[in-house]
C-alpha cells in the first residue's frame, strides 16, 4: 500500500513547472533566477530530480543545491525565501492531494531554513573573527553566534 503523503513521480515534473512559471513572473523572484537559470528545461529537469530523490528516495539528483544558492547568498534574502515558499505553498496546494502537499511543503520548509542557516553563517562577519598567532586559548569550545 502506497503511504498517502508520498507525491507520484508522474506529478513531481508538472509541479517543478508550474512552480517556476510563478517564480519567472513574480516581482521579487524573477530578477534573481531570470539572472541565473539560463535554460528552464533543463532547470525543471535538475529540480524534478532533485525532488525526486528528496521525496522518494531515487537518488536522481546528483548536485550540491546548497553550493550553487552559496555562491549567490547575497540575493537570496529571508523575504526572498519567504516567497518562494509561499509560491511553493500555493503551488503545491492547488496540484497536490492535501497530505501530498503538505509533505512536500514541509521538506521545503526544511530546506529553505537549512540554507538560510548555512548562508547566514558562511557570511563574512557572522563567524568569529579567526584567532591571531600566539594568542592564548581559555578553552577549547568554540562558540558561534546565536541564532
Amino acid at each position: 500500500m502506497e503511504h498517502p503523503s508520498l507525491i507520484q513521480e508522474a506529478t513531481i515534473r508538472p509541479l517543478v513547472e508550474a512552480f517556476y512559471e510563478r517564480v519567472r513572473s513574480d516581482p521579487l523572484l524573477a530578477p534573481v533566477f531570470g539572472a541565473h537559470v539560463h535554460d528552464w528545461g533543463d532547470h525543471h529537469a535538475r529540480l524534478a530530480d532533485f525532488w525526486s530523490s528528496i521525496m522518494l528516495t531515487t537518488g536522481r539528483y546528483k548536485g550540491s543545491p546548497l553550493a550553487l544558492h552559496l555562491m549567490h547568498a547575497d540575493e537570496m534574502t529571508r523575504e526572498r525565501f519567504d516567497r518562494w515558499l509561499e509560491l511553493w505553498r500555493e503551488t503545491s496546494d492547488e496540484l497536490l492531494p492535501a497530505p501530498v502537499a503538505a509533505a512536500v511543503q514541509a521538506k521545503a520548509a526544511r530546506i529553505a531554513e537549512s540554507f538560510q542557516l548555512a548562508i547566514k553563517y558562511r557570511s563574512p562577519g557572522a563567524m568569529p573573527p579567526p584567532r591571531t598567532a600566539g594568542a592564548a586559548s581559555t578553552s577549547s569550545t568554540r562558540t558561534y553566534p546565536s541564532v
